[in-house]
């Protein structure tokens, strides 16, 4: 590994201490827990864009998350990072999202908003922290300080001030201090970017709600298209269209991964790292895209934004999905002994509502897409999705 990874050997630790392992890195057997936690399993029914009736081919948050630990290990290991450590942070950044993907998640915020609102970064962080329920010595996963850091892409400033009483010096500290997270905290970030904004291309036109004559609209995609017909010119047939826009996805993707890493070796080199702390001195990050390259991928994400997750047929699953994580949420709160019984005796039991009201989007929160559904039906009499 290069001087400025994150090397296993000198982790800072995890919170509660324990011995090494014979034979795996510290950062090794994150990935090894998380793999092996309830709420990862639980990703395979939860929304990317479809909502899971919608279809067995779309994306899930699972596959979703396989997808950006591939694209980080395969940027990592020229660039010579902590393959194991960006690994877990991409396996793991996702667990805390709620059902019904980015609509979920707002409206389960709306529900909060009197009690601190909820943003799916800091649930992350909840999860491997304390909800996790599988070993006798301490609530969590008890990851180490590093993979816990990376989890932890975005925060509120009044959530860090939070986090910061309870942790001092700890995984919030740097959105107090300006700060950066590693390297592999900032690889895992952009891997994510790169990879829902390529699959949702691909999710969007296998659902024919955008299509090839669309997507000419976006540089990046038109650009290799059409070196895949130049290359390929037999994919012009109708009935090529699959592997057309197959090869279209893959050769926009390779040049994303090589532009990172040639960027990200400039950047480096500019600012004359030497070891993790410097990279964490920095006062911007260092693994990026080109100047060139990050409009590019901007203008495929404002295409995604207008043209699919805007779409009608999206915005009324969408609007239905919201209704029930908002129903949900009223009927716990109202009636917090119809949740399961861990969420149900934190909330019986909690002397404010603020600590009522977080038990409550807890359990909401750890819902699956059809678990939700079911339950919604199950409270109300009326099926609204499925």
């Amino acid at each position: 590994m290069s001087p400025w990874a994150c090397q296993p050997e000198q982790s800072r630790g995890r919170r509660y201490p324990e011995d090494a392992a014979p034979t795996r890195t510290e950062h090794q057997r994150d990935r090894d827990r998380i793999v092996h936690s309830s709420a990862f399993r639980r990703l395979v029914y939860k929304t990317q864009v479809f909502v899971n009736h919608e279809g067995d081919l779309f994306r899930t948050r699972l596959t979703h998350s396989l997808e950006v630990a591939q694209l980080g290990r395969s940027i990592a290991r020229p660039l010579g990072l902590n393959e194991d450590l960006v690994e877990a942070i991409c396996l793991a950044h996702d667990l805390g999202h709620t059902p019904f993907g980015h609509a979920g998640q707002d409206e389960l915020n709306a529900c909060m908003q009197a009690w601190g609102g909820f943003e799916h970064n800091l649930q992350s962080l909840r999860v491997v922290d304390a909800l996790e329920e599988r070993y006798p010595q301490y609530d969590g996963l008890n990851l180490t300080f590093e993979t816990r850091e990376g989890i932890l892409k975005h925060c509120s400033h009044a959530n860090a001030l939070r986090l910061e009483a309870q942790e001092p010096g700890g995984v919030a500290a740097r959105f107090l201090s300006g700060r950066q997270t590693s390297l592999e905290g900032q690889l895992a970030n952009l891997a994510d970017a790169i990879a829902y904004n390529a699959h949702d291309v691909d999710d969007g036109v296998r659902s024919g709600l955008i299509t090839l004559e669309q997507l000419q609209a976006v540089p990046l995609f038109a650009h290799f298209h059409a070196q895949t017909l130049a290359a390929y010119p037999q994919l012009a047939q109708a009935s090529e269209q699959r592997r057309l826009l197959y090869e279209t996805i893959r050769r926009m993707l390779s040049a994303q991964v090589y532009d990172v890493i040639d960027t990200t070796r400039a950047q480096i080199a500019q600012a004359g790292v030497a070891h993790v702390d410097d990279v964490r001195a920095q006062g911007q990050r260092l693994v990026a895209f080109s100047a060139g390259m990050q409009a590019q991928s901007q203008a495929l994400k404002h295409f995604l934004f207008h043209q699919l997750y805007r779409h009608d047929q999206v915005m009324q699953t969408m609007d239905a999905a919201r209704q029930v994580v908002r129903e949900l949420f009223t009927a716990y709160l109202q009636q917090p002994a119809m949740m399961k019984p861990r969420f149900a005796q934190r909330a019986l039991q909690a002397d404010q509502e603020a600590v009522k009201a977080r038990a409550v989007a807890d359990f909401v929160a750890g819902m699956t897409d059809r678990y939700a559904s079911r339950e919604h039906e199950r409270i109300t009499g009326r099926q609204l999705l499925g």
